[in-house]
């Protein structure tokens, strides 16, 4: 038996479905119904079935009860590769509410017999799943609601297709309303369902780098826990985002001498920030009055470096590290690094360059942003710098432009047939930026001399237009010039890879990367479809004279959600005229894009949400 497939169908009629299956090559079936063998063997076709099944070497169980699956296999017989419940039903004229709870109650049981890599594969009629598969597709009030229930057991729906049931042999549906009669299946869909990996809740972490040539530790702001020394750009990584830069570099190369500089960019940067908004920055700023104790970081509640500014100590420890709880009288005031710029220039004000040839600096970059579904806390910028005679700037700046375009759509054509559209735009056509749209130029928009642009025509029509990078020059002496091009390796790896989502490029699902052979670049398909999403409505007063900061208030967010809120919505603000006290409403959309995210777990982040934005932002809560 080692080696086989092992098959469990439940709730079978007639048998019939179980009878085509029998026989395959590698699998072993097993066939059970909720009814007992004297009230099944009755039924057309029925005798016929189970005996070919037997005889076929087939084991059939009769009363099994699917939401207690447990009690009819010992451990040693569970861990089933695939699981089928055809046209499940409470039976007579039950209600949708009643068949949800069937359905919940299966799942939870499911996944008790299921192995890790199983499948579930439900068959409903026409309209009754609730996704946009049905067609038509009912109000999700009416439906069974099959993604949520099945989120609540910890499974996602990977793949959803028509139940062709005239070309499954000898097949012949059959129980309409607990009757020996069939119902109609016409445009029925199969759900396959997966298990999903957990909802992960990160502890705080302190990360230890090099920088000014002294060993120094900081504790990362919680919101990025999962995000920091991932390893993306890595030289053996097969991640999208490094495969994009891999080519990239390879397209320029024919035209630019390179030169990599990828080597000890610290996370950590110290310094005035031109023009850029404090308020967008993750400070990492550590003081003896207010740096947490041992307890409060073991217990998570150390959250200071996100939310509010705790000093840098200098204090260092046996083993050479800074310490943040070390008592000191130096302290220090850095932020994770917004963009790779600053190294950049520092490269060109130490002369460490070769005039003519492309020095390229690519790592992640880190900025707080409101939610929307391409503004990212962090991304991965590859910059790449110039310098020129000032005679042939223009030439430069086209040539390095150019080269981009070609890179670019050589590396679309490999992945998609979409008709691709990359512009060079002037900046001072542009009266206004969507920040999140482009790489890393925030501190620096008036000195932008172009932008980047991308369309992608699907279907015939063209979708919203994205700024993936920006060119930039700087004089550096009476001869010479420096042209600066930053890119988003991460939008861009979405764009050509057609990733709807910034998220699942950070999701520690082994099934993304497995769509992405080293070097390759694929088109993405994504293994959870049609994710339920849940809304909640928060109000609130903010506190009299005060601004009201919605980047922190989306912060918090992204951090009580683990990056599971998907929209912020303002849907109401009102100012009492005698008071002048103001108050707004904001609708927040959860929903996840790898995950299963149940409506209970929602639930918890919301409180936890409302308890955050009262002590965090001193508002009062209504």
């Amino acid at each position: 038996m080692e080696g086989l497939r092992r098959v469990l169908l439940l709730g079978e009629g007639n048998f019939s479905f179980a009878a085509s299956l029998c026989g395959a090559a590698g699998t072993r079936v097993v066939a059970t119904c909720y009814e007992s063998e004297e009230e099944v063997r009755g039924r057309g076709r029925a005798a016929e079935s189970i005996r070919q099944l037997r005889e076929g070497g087939a084991e059939v169980l009769f009363s099994v009860d699917c939401t207690k699956l447990t009690d009819y296999f010992s451990p040693e017989k569970r861990e089933f590769d695939c699981i089928y419940f055809n046209f499940p039903h409470c039976g007579r004229k039950a209600g949708v509410v009643k068949n949800r709870e069937l359905l919940a109650r299966f799942f939870h049981s499911t996944a008790e017999v299921l192995s890790e890599e199983g499948e579930v594969h439900v068959a409903l009629c026409n309209g009754q799943g609730g996704t946009p598969a049905d067609q038509p597709r009912r109000e999700w009030h009416n439906s069974w609601q099959i993604v949520a229930v099945a989120a609540g057991a910890g499974f996602i729906l990977s793949n959803v297709h028509p139940f062709k049931a005239e070309t499954i042999r000898g097949y012949k549906c059959t129980g309409y309303r607990s009757q020996d009669k069939s119902f109609c299946i016409e445009g029925a869909l199969n759900h396959v369902f997966t298990r999903s990996t957990s909802l992960r809740y990160f502890k705080p972490m302190i990360c230890e780098i090099e920088l000014e040539s002294q060993k120094v530790s900081f504790q990362v702001p919680q919101v990025l826990v999962d995000k920091i020394n991932r390893g993306f750009l890595e030289l053996n990584s097969n991640h999208p985002v490094q495969t994009v830069k891999e080519k990239l570099t390879a397209e320029l190369s024919q035209a630019f001498p390179l030169q990599n500089i990828d080597y000890c960019l610290p996370l950590l940067h110290q310094g005035h920030l031109n023009g850029i908004c404090h308020s967008n920055i993750f400070w990492i700023i550590v003081s003896p009055e207010e740096a947490p104790s041992t307890e409060e970081m073991s217990n998570g509640v150390a959250n200071a470096v996100l939310f509010s500014h705790v000093d840098f100590c200098r204090g260092t420890d046996k083993n050479g590290w800074v310490n943040v709880q070390e008592e000191c009288h130096i302290s220090k005031q850095y932020y994770l690094r917004p963009s790779l710029l600053p190294y950049a220039q520092a490269i060109i004000q130490r002369g460490a360059f070769v005039p003519g040839t492309l020095h390229v600096l690519s790592g992640p970059v880190f900025r707080k942003c409101l939610i929307t579904p391409y503004s990212m806390p962090v991304f991965h910028e590859v910059v790449f710098v110039c310098a020129v005679d000032r005679d042939t700037e223009n030439s430069c700046i086209q040539m390095l432009a150019n080269s981009i375009k070609t890179s670019i759509h050589s590396l679309h054509q490999t992945v998609s047939g979409f008709k691709l559209s990359i512009s060079l735009q002037e900046a001072k056509r542009f009266e206004t930026i969507e920040l999140s749209d482009f790489a890393a130029f925030e501190s620096h928009l008036s000195k932008i001399q172009y932008f980047i642009c991308m369309e992608i025509n699907t279907s015939g029509s063209c979708e919203k237009g994205f700024c993936v990078g920006a060119i930039r020059t700087e004089l550096v002496s009476s001869e010479l010039v420096v042209v600066f091009a930053s890119l988003n390796l991460d939008l861009l790896a979405m764009l050509i890879c057609g990733i709807s989502d910034w998220r699942m490029l950070w999701t520690s699902d082994t099934r993304f990367l497995r769509q992405f052979p080293r070097g390759e670049l694929r088109l993405f398909k994504s293994f959870s479809l049609y994710p339920p999403s849940y809304v909640h409505d928060v109000s609130f007063w903010v506190p009299d004279g005060e601004q009201f900061d919605e980047v922190a208030f989306h912060t918090i967010a992204r951090q009580v959600s683990g990056e599971m809120v998907v929209s912020i919505q303002l849907i109401d603000s009102f100012q009492q005229s005698e008071t002048a006290r103001k108050s707004l409403c904001y609708r927040l959309t959860f929903q996840s894009c790898d995950k299963a995210l149940s409506r209970q777990e929602v639930a918890e982040m919301q409180l936890l949400f409302r308890k955050e934005i009262n002590e965090r932002l001193r508002v009062t809560l209504r």
